[in-house]
């Protein structure tokens, strides 16, 4: 036991401490004085969810992942039927039918899960091959479908958000396991087109697109959220208006911030979701470029470990994951920012570890336990095979 302990990154547990302390902070500013909730039920609940979280990171890190690897089958089936059953058991939040309820008014998202999930299925399917290069039938065939599978179910919930992450993961796990390189020209030419189709269509023929999303399949978010990204100067302002403000808000903290609980724009009103989707307003307008650029490079030194970890990995399975779970963290942090300051289409991504919200919090420990557990037991593996 002592001997695993050692083993840990305590560098990356430090930062996760500092998150612990500044996560609750940020939450309690972004709900203060709002009527909608308590000043600090919000708070006492990230508290108690990160404390849950270290529990479960440490209890997971002492655990082998090679268990977890090996029954990826029945985790992902566990999955797919969580969410198939949400279409049936679920409660509508926010216009999307993606949670179940708990008791104690909590709720749980098996969406998150998937994405565990997905990189355990990943991992094991690419490590078959032990490096070689990936052959079209007999390795991307299973490997898309172990992935559509979960994309679909929670596209028509609809979380578009999460749905996209599903991909970035494949794509992260697909680039360093050997894909081939006319494989890759292929997907590239295949995102090219698509993309090219979707900026035409909301360009060219706006009228036509925007009474499929709205009339025809009923989301009209959907259309908004696109819209307003690729045709800024015509959007309505309603579809504008959080965008637009939450640039706002950003650009008055300046350099060092209004101050912690300061901040103005950050009012419902204004800004909806700051407790969460928008947590980042919080932090540019009371912490100002500052705060926000320590943030960033905190999250960068979390990435950096994690790298690190996975170059030390002599089983390739255990690579495989960490570069999953790293290309996870770092699409969430680049949209949810991005989508703050106009780079990005507005999306329902959360702030990995700062966000409001027990489910991705707990998972996004669960996650950080695997990446400590495959550096805990890679000398056990040279000798256990």
């Amino acid at each position: 036991m002592f001997n695993k302990l050692k083993r840990i990154d305590w560098i990356i547990v430090g930062i996760l401490l500092v998150f612990s302390v500044f996560s609750p902070l940020v939450i309690l500013s972004a709900t203060h004085g709002d009527a909608m909730f308590s000043d600090t039920s919000m708070m006492m609940k990230t508290i108690i969810f990160y404390i849950l979280g270290f529990i479960l990171m440490f209890a997971v890190a002492l655990f082998d992942y090679r268990l977890l690897l090996k029954s990826w089958p029945i985790s992902m089936g566990i999955t797919i039927l969580l969410l198939v059953g949400v279409f049936f058991l679920g409660a509508d939040l926010n216009g999307a039918v993606g949670w179940y309820k708990l008791p104690g008014g909590q709720t749980f998202q098996p969406a998150e899960l998937a994405k565990i999930t997905l990189i355990f299925a990943l991992a094991q399917l690419l490590g078959r091959r032990n490096g070689d290069p990936l052959s079209l039938t007999k390795d991307l065939l299973p490997i898309g479908l172990v992935t559509i599978l979960p994309f679909g179910l929670v596209v028509i919930q609809p979380d578009l958000g999460n749905a996209i992450i599903y991909i970035v993961i494949l794509i992260g796990m697909l680039w360093i396991g050997a894909v081939k390189y006319r494989h890759v020209l292929v997907a590239l030419l295949c995102v090219a087109v698509i993309g090219g189709a979707v900026y035409v269509s909301f360009t060219t023929f706006n009228k036509e697109v925007k009474d499929f999303f709205v009339n025809k399949i009923e989301k009209k978010h959907w259309y908004e959220r696109i819209n307003t990204f690729i045709n800024p100067a015509e959007a309505t302002n309603d579809a504008k208006h959080q965008s637009n403000y939450a640039m706002i808000a950003i650009g008055s903290g300046g350099l060092s911030g209004d101050g912690y609980m300061k901040g103005e724009l950050k009012q419902r009103s204004f800004i909806p979701y700051t407790y969460s989707d928008a947590i980042f307003v919080v932090i540019g307008e009371e912490f100002g470029f500052q705060g926000s650029a320590l943030l960033l490079l905190l999250y960068f030194l979390m990435i950096y470990r994690m790298i690190l970890i996975s170059f030390q990995c002599y089983d390739l399975r255990g690579s495989y994951m960490i570069i999953g779970i790293v290309s996870m963290f770092v699409f969430q942090i680049f949209e949810n920012i991005g989508m703050m300051i106009g780079l990005m289409p507005i999306t329902g991504i959360t702030l990995p570890f700062i966000s409001y919200g027990g489910t991705s919090l707990l998972l996004n420990m669960i996650c950080i336990g695997l990446v400590m557990s495959i550096h805990i037991y890679q000398e056990k593996y040279q000798i256990e095979p």
